[in-house]
């Protein structure tokens, strides 16, 4: 599985715990396990998707053209 596909698989998890929420929350449910689900969810996409500090900032260092004025 590539982490593209991985990624979406994650997405799908979390739309479908997200609904599971709303629903409990609409009939006065606990709901703090599937809380604790998301929260795992999340934590994987984030992980998942990170880039390293100094990657972040050349990107977002060189990633405008450089002006010079004379």
């Amino acid at each position: 599985m590539s982490q593209k596909q991985y990624l979406k698989m994650l997405e799908k998890e979390i739309q479908k715990i997200n609904q599971q929420i709303d629903l409990k929350i609409i009939h006065g449910e606990d709901y703090r396990k599937e809380a604790r689900d998301h929260k795992l969810l999340l934590k994987k996409v984030r992980y998942n998707t990170r880039k390293g500090f100094f990657k972040s900032l050349t990107e977002r260092l060189f990633s405008r053209p450089l002006k010079f004025q004379f």
